[in-house]
C-alpha cells in the first residue's frame, strides 16, 4: 500500500468517459483508494455522470476528448496528456481502454512516467492490425487482469511474460451489497416501478442491452418454462440501441410471453433489484473478462446461473455457489432456472450463504491495485 508522505504519488487514470459500467465503477473505486492513501487521484476522460463520484471519492477530473479513436485525435490527446503529466507532476499513469491507452502510452514514452494497464476485455481481432491496436493494453510495466482467463489470454496473444501480469478480480462492497441492509421500502418501490404483480417469481438479467449479453437466449428459456407466474426482468440501459430493445419485445410477443417481460432500463439501486430476483441470470454468449453482476448477485445471496465461459468460471462453483450452463443453450438455461426456482428455503439459504462468503471484495481489489502502483513506483526510483 502506498504510504502517506509529503511527496506522495500523483496517479492518473485514463478512460474514454465516465458514463456507466464496470470499468467506470472500478475507476471510481481506485480513485477513492488513492485518495484514502493520501496520494493524489486524477482521472482524465470525456466526462459523464460518474464525474461527481470521482470528486466525492476525493479525486479530480480532467476533461479530455478521450472517446476518439481517430489517429489524429489519439495524437492530439497524447500531447494533452503529456502536458497534464508535466503540469501536475504525475507519478504513474493507469490506462483502462485502448484508444486512451495509446495516447497515454505515447505521453509516458515522452515523459518517462511509468505506464500501467488493466486489460478489461477479450477484444476482437477480426480486422487487419487489430491485434496491434489491442497490444497497447499489454504494454504496461504491469498488466492487471480481472481474471485468470484474461491473464492466460494476454500471455498467449501478446507473448507477455507472466511475471508482468497481476490477476486482480473485481470486487463488491459487502456493506452495500448486503441483503440485510436493503429495506422493504426500497424493494417495494422497485416492484411498483417495474409493475411486478404480487406472487410472481422473477428471473433477472442485469446487463446493458447488447446482443452478446444473451437476452434472446433467456427469453427462449423463459418460454420453455411456461409458468405464467414467472416474470423476466431485463435490467440495463439500451445505450441508444432502440432497435435491439424492440427486437426483444417482438421476440417475447412471438413466444407468447410479452406480458411476462419487463425491460426496465438502467437501475440506480442494484442491491434492491437483486433482492427482487428469485434467480439472477448471466447469459453472455461470448467470454467476459470477469462478470461483475455475478459476484454482486452472490453477495446478495441470490441463486445465480452463469454462462460456462470466461471469468464466471472462476467465481461460480457449480452446484455450490450457483450453476454454470452452456452458453447459447436455452434448454440448459431453462433447466437450471427450474432447479433454482424449486429450491426449498433451507437449500436456498445455504446456497446464498456459501455464495456470499465466496465473493471478492472491493477492498481487496483496491489494496492489490495500490500494491501494483507501489511496486512500479519503487522500481522506477531505483538507480539504473
Amino acid at each position: 500500500m502506498m504510504s502517506p508522505s509529503p511527496d506522495s504519488p500523483v496517479v492518473l487514470q485514463v478512460l474514454p468517459a465516465l458514463v456507466t459500467g464496470g470499468v467506470e465503477r472500478g475507476t471510481v473505486e481506485i480513485a477513492q483508494a488513492i485518495a484514502e492513501a493520501e496520494a493524489t487521484a486524477l482521472v482524465a476522460s470525456a466526462g459523464g455522470p460518474l464525474v461527481r463520484q470521482i470528486e466525492r471519492a476525493g479525486g479530480a477530473h480532467i476533461n479530455l476528448p478521450l472517446t476518439t479513436k481517430s489517429p489524429l485525435g489519439i495524437w492530439r490527446n497524447a500531447a494533452a496528456l503529456e502536458a497534464l503529466i508535466r503540469d501536475r507532476k504525475v507519478s504513474l499513469v493507469h490506462a483502462r481502454s485502448r484508444a486512451p491507452a495509446w495516447s497515454a502510452w505515447l505521453a509516458c514514452q515522452r515523459t518517462g512516467v511509468p505506464f500501467v494497464t488493466t486489460y478489461h476485455g477479450t477484444y476482437s481481432e477480426g480486422l487487419p492490425f487489430k491485434r496491434l491496436y489491442n497490444s497497447v493494453m499489454a504494454r504496461g510495466r504491469i498488466v492487471i487482469a480481472a481474471s485468470q482467463f484474461i491473464a492466460d489470454l494476454v500471455a498467449t496473444q501478446h507473448r507477455l511474460d507472466r511475471a508482468r501480469i497481476r490477476v486482480i478480480p473485481r470486487g463488491v462492497d459487502p456493506a452495500v451489497f448486503d441483503p440485510a441492509s436493503v429495506s422493504g421500502n426500497r424493494i417495494a418501490k422497485l416492484a411498483d416501478d417495474w409493475r411486478l404483480p404480487d406472487g410472481v417469481r422473477t428471473v433477472v438479467l442485469p446487463g446493458r442491452l447488447t446482443s452478446w449479453k444473451g437476452h434472446t437466449v433467456l427469453l427462449d428459456a423463459i418460454a420453455r418454462l411456461g409458468g405464467p407466474d414467472i416474470m423476466c426482468v431485463l435490467v440495463g440501459s439500451h445505450q441508444g440501441r432502440h432497435g435491439y430493445a424492440r427486437d426483444l419485445e417482438h421476440q417475447a410477443a412471438r413466444l407468447g410471453i410479452a406480458d411476462r417481460l419487463r425491460l426496465v432500463g438502467q437501475c440506480d439501486d442494484m442491491p434492491a433489484a437483486l433482492c427482487l430476483a428469485d434467480v439472477v441470470v448471466h447469459a453472455s454468449t461470448r467470454p467476459e473478462a470477469f462478470g461483475r453482476v455475478v459476484i454482486e448477485a452472490q453477495a446478495m445471496a441470490r441463486p445465480i446461473i452463469a454462462s460456462d465461459l470466461g471469468g464466471p468460471v472462476e467465481t461460480v462453483r457449480h452446484g455450490e455457489t450457483g450453476w454454470r450452463v452452456r452458453p447459447n443453450d436455452p434448454d440448459a438455461l431453462a433447466a437450471a432456472i427450474g432447479v433454482a426456482l424449486d429450491l426449498d428455503p433451507a437449500e436456498r439459504l445455504a446456497l446464498g450463504q456459501r455464495a456470499r462468503a465466496s465473493v471478492p471484495t472491493v477492498r481487496a481489489m483496491q489494496d492489490a491495485t495500490l500494491d501494483v502502483y507501489e511496486t512500479v513506483l519503487t522500481a522506477n526510483t531505483r538507480p539504473a
